[in-house]
């Protein structure tokens, strides 16, 4: 998964990634380091050390006019990951085209972040080095870019960080200093043994680098506590201090360690791109210093979602407006004839759904899906029909009983008790009674039926299960009728809704002589439900094209 979109919203690549066709034409030592991929692109292969070399060599010098040399022993860093810092300390300090004062703790032999740095910004940069070849190739690369005014790169002993870095220098207040520490402890880490989770899949580019650079006692975690622990002695000698991360877990025990020496101002970031992930922590003694705000917990990388949609043809609308024409209110417009049957469909699922207002031309509905009652619609009808097949047969009358049993479901069973007195008491009451008690045989024989029915399956909703004479919906889930009231087949109101599978906006639009149907995803458990919803409604109204 690409991650680019997620660069510094300044970083040059982030929506124009290097065209390695143009760069391979213009520049001959990275040409024989392109290949053209199947689909008949250009590719690099990030797995040769000299083929990452070429990259970077051609990346500084066509977009900012920076020629250097990286012998292929030493770390060879990717330009975009290191301008996604520099753009980060252009944050820290306001220092975006702003001369300001910059330390780069191990620099490397590239010497990016100054170079990057004093061409970007005219920032001036200390830059130190404990390696003997990293520092003469980096002193190298500051000479022939003609930028020793604005870097000056020093020597230091091994394991020395910024206090002996800043002993000459006592009068100077810098602005930053950043780093890009060792990431590993020891040789069987830096290979990813025990320390890359499985699931992930392997590094995309090689990684190159001497000791210094990719290994120190303790790994990153220490080395940054190292610093940690020369930033408390030299607090506002830096307005900020950062390093970036190679590994998310550390993040957490650093700013734990920041917190309990008491330093006021801590901030983090993340760098992304391509398949690359890193992190950065900074600290401030200052008072006067602007905390950018870290970035969200919910970090969004997915591309914009797109809405599930389909098309309703020209040549089924007029049969779709005629049906809505003839089962709801005639003269309406298309757009409002399709959006009543819809809302009809919606009733029937027990969808609860509401207009909200909408551009010309459209009609929006704002859906909630308190239950699925879309799924395995076929199959439901013919289990219930299965189901009302097994059910005992009445007598040749019962079909004025049936519908006496349909109509008087709704009823408590002191309603009933109340109907039977009345009729006690009516002139006829013998004759009444004994038919009273006919009914209630009937009734008995039929509910037994039921729950027999309920027994074999209890999965059946509330629309596949029928009254067969009068069509009216009962529920098959529903206890006898003496201790139950039936469910109301009409949505619930959308204020009284608590629990829900999702809610969705759908939208009904006419694009020329067509009529689109789009459905956006707004919260909730599953998107694959959603997807059935649709799929359902597409269906029932295609299907009613099919029949007229």
């Amino acid at each position: 998964m690409s991650l680019n979109k997620s660069m510094h919203p300044r970083n040059r690549y982030k929506d124009k990634p290097p065209n390695f066709s143009y760069l391979a034409t213009k520049y001959p030592d990275f040409q024989q380091h392109v290949q053209t991929s199947l689909a008949g692109r250009a590719v690099v292969n990030f797995k040769e050390p000299e083929a990452v070399r070429a990259l970077t060599c051609t990346l500084l010098k066509e977009d900012f006019g920076l020629t250097i040399e990286i012998p292929l022993e030493r770390l060879i860093p990717t330009v975009p990951l290191r301008l996604n810092y520099i753009h980060w300390v252009e944050d820290l300090i306001d220092g975006q085209k702003q001369p300001r004062r910059g330390i780069d703790i191990g620099t490397g032999a590239s010497c990016i972040y100054p170079l990057l740095g004093a061409t970007m910004n005219g920032w001036y940069f200390l830059a130190t080095e404990v390696d003997d070849i990293c520092f003469d190739y980096a002193t190298k690369n500051v000479e022939q870019n003609n930028l020793s005014d604005l870097i000056k790169v020093v020597k230091v002993p091994q394991k020395t960080l910024l206090m002996d870095a800043l002993k000459e220098e006592t009068e100077i207040v810098y602005d930053f200093c950043m780093c890009n520490p060792p990431f590993f402890a020891n040789q069987l880490e830096a290979k990813g043994v025990n320390s890359r989770n499985a699931r992930r899949p392997p590094p995309s580019s090689v990684n190159t680098g001497g000791v210094t650079e990719i290994m120190a006692e303790g790994g990153e975690l220490e080395f940054v506590k190292r610093i940690i622990h020369d930033s408390l002695q030299l607090k506002k000698r830096l307005r900020w201090y950062s390093c970036m991360l190679g590994k998310k877990c550390s993040l957490a025990p650093l700013k734990e360690e920041l917190r309990k020496q008491g330093v006021p101002k801590v901030t983090h970031t993340e760098f992304c791109q391509g398949r690359t992930m890193r992190w950065a922590l900074a600290w401030s003694f200052c008072d006067d210093v602007i905390v950018p705000s870290p970035p969200s917990k919910k970090r969004k990388l997915e591309k914009t979602r797109k809405p599930l949609s389909f098309i309703l043809p020209e040549a089924g609308l007029k049969e779709l407006q005629a049906r809505a024409s003839a089962i709801l209110c005639p003269d309406r417009s298309l757009v409002d004839s399709i959006t009543a049957l819809v809302e009809k469909t919606l009733t029937d699922l027990r969808v609860v759904h509401k207009r909200v207002p909408c551009r010309n031309r459209e009609q929006s509905l704002f859906l909630t899906a308190v239950e699925n009652t879309w799924i395995h619609g076929r199959r439901q009808r013919r289990e219930q029909k299965r189901q009302l097949r097994e059910l005992p047969r009445a007598p040749p009358s019962a079909g004025t009983i049936s519908q006496g049993v349909c109509d008087a479901r709704p009823h408590t069973q002191s309603q009933s008790t109340s109907v039977q007195s009345s009729h006690n008491q009516d002139s006829n009451g013998k004759n009444k009674s004994a038919s009273s008690d006919g009914l209630d045989k009937e009734t008995t024989q039929i509910e037994a039926g039921e729950q027999k029915v309920v027994a074999e399956n209890e999965d059946v909703h509330m629309e596949s299960s029928t009254c067969t004479e009068t069509g009216q919906k009962i529920d098959s889930k529903e206890t006898p009728v003496s201790t139950s009231e039936p469910p109301s087949t009409k949505p619930p109101s959308p204020g009284l809704v608590e629990h829900f599978l999702f809610k969705c906006l759908l939208n009904v639009i006419q694009e020329e002589s067509n009529v689109v149907i789009e459905m956006h995803w707004v919260e909730g458990q599953n998107k694959d439900l959603l997807n059935q919803l649709c799929t359902y409604l597409k269906n029932t109204l295609l299907r009613s094209v099919a029949k007229a």
